[in-house]
């Protein structure tokens, strides 16, 4: 059961909880039947206003949990264990299959992205200090303004979205910008709307 949050009036908690949910259901199935590829529920095209036209992108997000020490240090002995990348793909697949996702109420509702350390949209994205993330797939859709915070490498959600990229991506480089995006959930917009 996912927890009340302080000044979040009925519609905004409701909104928040059935998208974590979503979440949770739309990446356990692109790792249980998609080999762990993201999905648009997993890539909300990012929009930064105050541009004209507004800057916009499709970016990869990543779910944290909210304790995340544990599994970022298992993601990070799964990623050291060994040069292989399939054999590191497959770790990762079966870790995230087991029932990484069954937990709603044990995930942030705080998304984060990795970018290249040059990237010119997580630098504008990040001066901006606010976005929206919308999200459209299986007939759902969600619109959500986004308070933007750069992370620190000393960040627990910058190691755990580090070593969660890595598993997939062994050609990441070490230096990269990671964003975190905090939803203004009484903001927040869903279609169909949360029951």
């Amino acid at each position: 059961m996912i927890q009340a949050v302080p000044g979040l009036d009925d519609r905004a908690m409701a909104l928040r909880n059935h998208f974590l949910g979503w979440q949770c259901r739309v990446r356990q199935y692109a790792i249980r039947y998609d080999a762990g590829r993201p999905s648009d529920g997993m890539r909300p095209v990012l929009t930064v206003a105050g541009h004209t036209p507004p800057m916009s992108r499709r970016v990869t997000t990543v779910l944290i949990k909210q304790d995340s020490a544990a599994i970022t240090k298992q993601f990070r002995y799964m990623v050291l264990k060994t040069n292989d990348p399939s054999e590191r793909y497959d770790a990762a697949l079966k870790c995230l299959a087991a029932g990484y996702y069954q937990k709603p109420h044990e995930f942030s509702d705080r998304l984060t992205a990795l970018f290249a350390i040059e990237s010119p949209l997580a630098e504008t994205t990040a001066i901006a200090s606010m976005c929206t993330l919308d999200f459209d797939h299986a007939s759902q859709r969600y619109r959500l303004p986004c308070a933007v915070r750069v992370l620190s490498a000393k960040d627990s959600a910058f190691q755990a979205t580090y070593w969660h990229n890595r598993l997939f991506n062994p050609a990441m480089p070490s230096d990269v910008r990671i964003l975190e995006f905090a939803p203004d959930w009484l903001q927040g917009e869903a279609d169909p709307p949360s029951p």
